[in-house]
């Protein structure tokens, strides 16, 4: 049995993305998969069992029913939280390798997933990405994710920690015109270092796309039209501050983009919904009036409607695109797909010994 740890330079890098697309991998070549995530950050009972998100929907897709608390032994409560800051809560590793030798016991390969990042998040309670991946005899994984750069010294440095557990670097999100960049000086560069990188996945726009509905809730706004319309997808945003010419120039080359637009800017408000927006952002609490109201449904473009005003939803907005979660099917099997074009799938199982 091989177990490969899956860490990253910084959190929302892709983890459950590549742990779903190598879990699905594996397990049509034959092999027996189980999956573990030791250390989970987003609390959630299920039938009554304590347990992590991330952990329960990664079960769901690849199949799996094991016990949620061998699953995730620790589970980061407030009151974990509170417990590890003010009082000695004892060596938590024993328990995680525990439940892995449990969990590892009929399969052929272990997914293990990592939370945070892999050489900070846990140390506070000793349970930081390289001291769990050691502790249970793993290869790490490391994904670095593009977010106006690499994390090159993150990388160097994950690979001076790790050493020959360093199975490989997958470089994710990588933007068109930054790849020729990343073929031609970074992946020579890691590859000169000692750093296998085993894929470079592409920026997608699917991937980063979230509901209307969705949308909605993490805004903390309110749909007001079209309400039939709510699983709409927005793919990217687009603020409505300038003259309408202006704006209809950009809206033009930015298809899928919710407008936010403050809501008495009714002329901005038309166009995008004349040139079928997935959804109009109204800012600083206002209704629109009855004409964009009547448009929206005769249109069927939902409207939202929030309280903040359009800059800081706008900041929002762009937290939002990048770090929502994978949930809806259609958005992991394209991802899947994303990465099995892009992995180095022998290379990987030559790292791993399979």
């Amino acid at each position: 049995m091989v177990g490969v740890y899956i860490g990253s330079t910084s959190g929302y890098s892709g983890k459950n993305l590549i742990a779903m697309s190598l879990g699905l991998r594996f397990k049509k070549e034959g092999l027996r998969v189980g999956y573990m995530k030791p250390v989970g950050a987003v609390p959630r009972k299920e039938n009554g069992q304590p347990g992590d998100e991330d952990a329960f929907f990664l079960q769901e897709v690849l199949g799996l029913r094991q016990d949620p608390a061998l699953v995730t032994p620790v589970v980061v409560t407030r009151e974990f939280t509170v417990r590890a800051f003010s009082e000695d809560i004892g060596d938590l590793m024993p328990d995680i390798v525990s439940a892995y030798e449990e969990l590892s016991r009929d399969k052929d390969v272990m997914i293990i997933a990592g939370s945070g990042n892999l050489l900070g998040s846990g140390t506070y309670c000793g349970l930081d990405g390289v001291s769990v991946s050691r502790a249970l005899g793993a290869k790490a994984l490391v994904i670095d994710r593009y977010q106006n750069e690499l994390k090159y010294d993150y990388v160097l440095r994950c690979h001076e920690a790790l050493g020959d557990n360093l199975a490989g670097v997958i470089l994710n999100d990588i933007p068109e015109s930054y790849r020729p960049e990343v073929d031609e000086l970074i992946v020579p560069f890691f590859r000169r270092k000692g750093v296998d990188v085993l894929g470079v996945i592409a920026s997608d726009p699917i991937m980063s796309a979230i509901k209307v509905s969705d949308l909605a809730e993490r805004l903390g706004g309110k749909i007001i039209s079209a309400h039939h319309k709510a699983d709409r997808v927005v793919e990217n945003f687009l603020i409505g501050t300038m003259q309408v010419e202006n704006f209809l120039t950009h809206f033009m080359r930015h298809k899928n983009s919710a407008i936010i637009v403050g809501g008495d800017r009714s002329d901005v408000q038309l166009v995008a919904l004349e040139g079928s927006c997935p959804c109009l952002i109204l800012t600083g609490n206002l209704y629109p009036n009855d004409i964009i109201l009547t448009r929206s449904e005769v249109l069927q473009t939902p409207i939202i409607m929030v309280r903040e005003d359009t800059f800081s939803v706008a900041k929002k907005m762009e937290s939002i695109l990048s770090r929502h979660k994978l949930r809806d099917m259609i958005k992991v099997n394209h991802g899947v797909q994303l990465v099995g074009a892009a992995l180095d799938f022998e290379l990987l199982k030559e790292k791993l010994g399979l």
